[in-house]
């Protein structure tokens, strides 16, 4: 998967990049006594910093914790999911379907029946250790932004997660961190005029965890694009 582009290039290139995309995944749980090499970071926001933005504005704004501040993170995150539910976006219910699928699946993995209901409440509350990953990511926007520069941040953001599956990090994208904005915000001493769009886990997955293993399937191409000729 990493190997050097030879020139031309181009096909070996493709390849990569196609197993790049087919390897990639969420790791629901990481190896949190291996650290994450900031050289293997660094390479890869080299990368994802060449994602297109409307009229090059650039809009992502990271913040990584390691070491203690992310475990205070951690903790202060942790004490407030166990007083209150997080604050995230409502699924509308055609949609809440996909979310049960998923949830089956990965309950499912881990041999958590759906009554069990403290077995859940552990798994869930893994979202704000990170799943015990050593590097967290906190992904930003300027608040004055909207929409359109939200798909560049989208697109940084799918950049960097490739660039380090190349590199042979496992990570995961959570909503459920911007769920206490004004946590994040205090712990980390992220200036007020940035919004927290969500987490990012960082760091090598634990082989021996069931979830890590499964392969999440997509709907058929044709339910979310249509093509026109005429």
């Amino acid at each position: 998967m990493n190997r050097p582009l030879s020139v031309p290039g181009l096909e070996e290139f493709v390849f990569d990049l196609e197993e790049v995309i087919k390897e990639r995944r969420s790791t629901r749980m990481f190896l949190p006594d291996r650290p994450v090499p900031r050289r293997l970071v660094d390479e890869a926001l080299a990368l994802a910093i060449r994602a297109p933005s409307s009229s090059n504005i650039q809009p992502w704004h990271l913040v990584f914790a390691s070491g203690a501040a992310r475990d205070r993170l951690v903790v202060a995150l942790l004490r407030e999911a166990h007083g209150r539910p997080p604050r995230v976006p409502v699924l509308p219910p055609s949609f809440a379907h996909l979310r049960r699928h998923l949830g089956a699946q990965v309950y499912g993995s881990m041999g958590i029946a759906r009554e069990d209901t403290d077995a859940r409440r552990t798994a869930v509350l893994r979202n704000w250790e990170f799943f015990r990953a050593p590097l967290a990511g906190i992904v930003c926007m300027h608040r004055d932004l909207g929409c359109v520069d939200a798909i560049g941040v989208g697109m940084f953001l799918q950049t960097l997660l490739l660039a380090l599956t190349a590199r042979g990090l496992g990570t995961c994208v959570q909503v459920s961190i911007a769920g206490y904005p004004e946590i994040v915000h205090a712990q980390l001493a992220i200036p007020p005029e940035f919004s927290v769009l969500c987490g990012l886990a960082v760091g090598y997955p634990d082989p021996a965890f069931p979830a890590n293993n499964l392969r999440i399937g997509r709907q058929p191409i044709d339910e979310n694009v249509t093509f026109l000729d005429y």
